[in-house]
């Protein structure tokens, strides 16, 4: 469980390395995040007048894609969880990179909440387990 935090019955969300599940989208999403977060903190990153887009756009079609599965509205789909979440790493990391240079940035913590808030409000309104689109029994 600690390398997947899926249970069994979302092991279609995860791939198999060796015995172990591994879930997909950490898989891709944080080595590509801690990469970006390293060279941030080394001064390597898109202009800084972008981090106001970036940090809030990056994340739109995750939240998307995050609201559709937990409403009911798209089943889940490894090319777009690995796309999407590729999408996203690089703003999370922008965004670590900034944390990590001052604990207080207001653009890091504004968009960490208001996120964190957003992505609430469905898992609270129409939980997984009884509103996600079944699982298709021919796979």
């Amino acid at each position: 469980m600690w390398l997947s935090h899926h249970y069994p019955h979302d092991y279609d969300r995860c791939v198999r390395i060796g015995h172990s599940h591994v879930c997909r989208r950490c898989l891709w999403f944080y080595p590509v995040c801690l990469v970006a977060t390293g060279l941030s903190v080394a001064g390597i990153h898109w202009p800084t007048s972008w981090d106001p887009w970036l940090l809030w756009l990056l994340p739109v079609p995750v939240v998307i894609e995050w609201w559709a599965e937990h409403l009911g509205r798209w089943r889940y789909s490894p090319v777009r969880n690995i796309a999407l979440s590729v999408l996203v790493a690089p703003a999370v990391g922008r965004g670590l990179g900034r944390y990590l240079g001052n604990q207080g940035d207001h653009l890091f913590w504004a968009v960490v909440g208001t996120y964190a808030v957003i992505c609430a409000l469905p898992f609270f309104w129409a939980p997984r387990s009884r509103t996600c689109v079944p699982k298709s029994r021919d796979a």
